[in-house]
Parts: structure tokens; sequence; C-alpha cells
């Protein structure tokens, strides 16, 4: 029979070469820091969750790696789907206008909503869906963000469970892309 030792955790270089354009990267977020940080998430809300369905939507893109280890990491119940902001500019005279409507439609009467979001910048955008859902009166409505950029914060939208706060860096890897590319990196890095 083998014996099973234990490991120590190998620090992620500082830099790396894309493999795919061969850009340098400097690692910010490890794999096994994203790996952990996520399984303590998933633990709170099973926790907070515990007897009940939980109806977690993803806002696509940048959720997706994310989300698909969170929801693996949950033992409640749990009913999958996504929703993706579209944006319409107008100018009506004077005054620019901005339109969101999120597609597609999310029935949320009644339910128990988690929210999942990549990159927690702004807030405008996951105020207006939490407002959207709200008026359908779900049984609960809370927020996860795998990023939470609260330097960047222009509206104060409560964010009820967040991987990592950063400030002022502009990241790739873990679902989270540039120009469509790097969302396959299994860490969060900064193109240097």
């Amino acid at each position: 029979m083998k014996k099973r030792v234990a490991t120590k955790a190998r620090k992620p270089p500082a830099s790396v070469r894309s493999p795919a354009t061969g850009a340098r990267l400097k690692i910010i977020v490890g794999e096994g820091d994203i790996r952990k940080r996520v399984r303590e998430l998933a633990r709170q809300i099973n926790k907070d969750y515990a007897g009940k369905t939980l109806h977690a939507v993803g806002i696509l893109e940048n959720c997706f790696v994310f989300m698909a280890d969170l929801v693996r990491a949950l033992t409640i119940p749990v009913v999958c789907s996504f929703v993706r902001s579209v944006m319409h500019d107008s100018d009506s005279g004077l005054v620019a206008m901005r339109e969101i409507t999120y597609i597609p439609h999310i029935d949320a009467a009644g339910k128990d909503l988690l929210l999942i979001e990549g990159v927690l910048q702004s807030g405008i955008t996951l105020d207006h869906l939490c407002q959207t859902l709200m008026m359908q009166q779900p049984a609960s409505l809370r927020t996860a963000t795998l990023l939470n950029k609260v330097d960047e914060r222009r509206v104060d939208v409560p964010v009820d469970y967040s991987g990592f706060q950063l400030s002022g860096r502009f990241l790739v890897g873990y679902g989270l892309g540039y120009q469509q590319q790097y969302r396959n990196l299994p860490y969060l890095a900064r193109i240097v």
C-alpha cells in the first residue's frame, strides 16, 4: 500500500508567457489560492442556503469559470442559469441615454437568487439588475463576485460573497478575458 504524503503548495512563478499569444503575464492570484477561496465561499453559501434550492444566475461573460467551480463545490440543490446585459446608447437632444436590458428573462418570483459576477467594478450594471429582479419579489437576492474592485465603485451595491478585493489592475485569466483571449488561464494575471 502506498503512503500518501502531503506536498507543500508551490508558489506560482512571478511571471510567465501566455502560450497562446506570447505576451508576458504577471501572476497576481495563483491557481491554488483561487481554488481555496472558492471552496471557502461555497462552504458559506451552503450554510446560508441550507434547506433551500439556490438559483445561481451567472452574469456573462466573465463569470463562467468562477461560477462553474463555485456551483460544483456546493452541496445544496442548485439551479443554474445565465444572463447577459445588453446596452443601447441613444442621444435625445442634449442628454445621452443608456438603456440596459437583460437576456434571457429571469423568472425571480419567490426564488432564492444568487447573482454571480466575474468582476464588480462600477456596480452600475449589477445594481440595475438587482433592482430589476427585486421588482419580481424573489424570496432572497444575494450577490457573489470573484473580483471586487471597491476603489472603482460608482454605485453602492452590496456584495455578499467576495473572492478577492483588488484595486486598479486589469486582470485576465480564470474566465476574465482581453479581446476574447486569456479566459482559459487557471490563475489571475496582469499583462505586462
